[in-house]
Parts: structure tokens; sequence; C-alpha cells
């Protein structure tokens, strides 16, 4: 897999991950361990995402 794919697949998951926060913060009864779990996971994604690009420069 081509760092740009890669890149590409983890920036798609990082939407998906702050779209399932979005759709279960619009929710009343909302987990709140839940939206910790997905911000942790989307974080994690940005993370791994900024060491890929610094790694091209």
């Amino acid at each position: 897999m081509s760092l740009a794919h890669h890149l590409d697949e983890l920036q798609r998951k990082h939407g998906d991950i702050e779209r399932q926060i979005d759709e279960a913060l619009s929710h009343p009864s909302v987990d709140d361990l839940e939206i910790v779990t997905l911000k942790r996971r989307k974080l994690a994604l940005k993370d791994e995402m900024e060491k890929l690009r610094h790694t091209t420069h």
C-alpha cells in the first residue's frame, strides 16, 4: 500500500469516527465512555497521520 493511499484510508477512518461521535452526541442516552473511546481513536488516527506526513518530508 502506498503512503498516499494509507493516508487517505486514515483520513476516511478519521471522518467516519467524527460522524460516529456527532451521531452519538445527538442521542439523549449517549454513553460518555463510548464518546471518550471514539475521541481517543480519532486522536490516535490524527497522530498517526501527522507522523506519516512528517516522515515524507
